[in-house]
């Protein structure tokens, strides 16, 4: 069995195929990087034209590369949401169009369950159940996981998502556009305790996330402190030694209280290499273990969307062989889609 998977959700257009017996067998993703970049963040209209300009070619060439045919596919998965609305609706007219044409069901899938399920791909894949973290730029989230499909949100962020704030911060420190991998290379350079800013809301119960203060703690020491390349790398750690942290402390409360010592770590931000080794050595220290999805499906790709696909398929999950198509820049993780647009 074969998923073609269709992720457009929001400037990545993410093509792939996963078979049941060998993995992935063909991705490709174009990044909108540097058309975005001009304008320091991503700019809704253009991110939809994009997608609508490379979509058809990246299908043509994912499934030259899998070697495969329209006979071969057996269903396609697309992202529904949450995202940018008109990006989102690029992906679904394509593949509900290509469902219609090929007379497949259409899988509309969760964009954030992607990321959840994404380091599944990998050889020795995490038992169920475990805590997941996902971290990117639009969200922050712990989550209990039974198995696919099975969620039970735990804490959330209140305002900006982790991945958010290193984006803001990395502007405000003039590092342009994607600013968080360049904050995190910054930081890298950067000398531990110049700079103390606060791992916000660890001084209460809770698993919620707030990083909207940090960010302005950031802003505010950036416009204070000295106007150095050195100083500006010090802050830079002094950013990712709080949002590490805060993530840490928050992740071990959520083990402790569920019982659990296995945690998923997916979205943008897993790939930061602080964040990696601070839960690496949190999990292991609890005789559990952390897992990671591969740096390439950190970020937005049609591998997840082609996996989480055919699994909610073999569960026997919402499709749309009726060939209408939804999005939805809003959707709340484990709850059902609306039917409609």
């Amino acid at each position: 069995m074969q998923v073609l998977g269709i992720e457009t959700s929001c400037d990545e257009t993410g093509i792939a195929i996963y078979d049941d017996r060998r993995g992935i067998i063909a991705n490709a993703v174009h990044s909108q990087v540097a058309l975005h970049a001009g304008y320091g963040g991503v700019v809704p209209e253009l991110a939809s034209r994009d997608h609508i300009q490379r979509i058809i070619p990246l299908i043509h060439k994912v499934i030259d590369e899998a070697g495969s045919s329209a006979e071969d596919i057996d269903a396609i998965a697309y992202t529904a949401g949450p995202g940018l609305v008109g990006a989102l609706m690029v992906g679904a007219a394509v593949a509900s169009s290509l469902a219609f044409g090929w007379k497949l069901p259409a899988i509309p899938v969760h964009h954030m369950e992607g990321h959840l399920l994404a380091p599944l791909l990998e050889a020795d894949p995490p038992a169920f159940p475990f805590i997941a973290l996902l971290v990117s730029g639009g969200h922050t989230q712990l989550v209990r996981v039974e198995a696919p499909g099975e969620y039970r949100l735990l804490g959330e962020s209140l305002d900006d998502a982790a991945g958010e704030a290193f984006d803001k911060t990395a502007k405000i420190l003039g590092l342009g556009y994607p600013g968080g991998p360049a904050l995190s290379a910054l930081a890298e350079q950067g000398h531990p305790g110049m700079f103390e800013f606060p791992r916000p809301m660890t001084d209460r119960p809770g698993l919620d996330f707030s990083f909207s203060g940090l960010k302005t703690a950031a802003a505010i020491t950036i416009r204070e402190a000295p106007d150095s390349k050195q100083a500006r790398a010090d802050i830079a750690r002094a950013f990712v030694d709080a949002v590490v942290a805060t993530l840490c402390i928050k992740c071990k409360r959520a083990l402790e209280q569920e019982h659990l010592d296995n945690l998923v770590v997916s979205g943008g931000v897993s790939a930061n290499k602080q964040l990696r080794l601070a839960l690496h050595d949190l999990t292991t220290k609890r005789g559990g273990r952390a897992w990671f999805p591969r740096p390439e499906f950190c970020t937005d790709n049609g591998a997840m969307i082609a996996y989480a696909g055919y699994l909610q398929w073999q569960r026997g999950g919402p499709t749309t062989e009726h060939y209408g198509f939804a999005a939805w820049p809003r959707w709340p993780m484990g709850k059902e889609p609306r039917a409609g647009v």
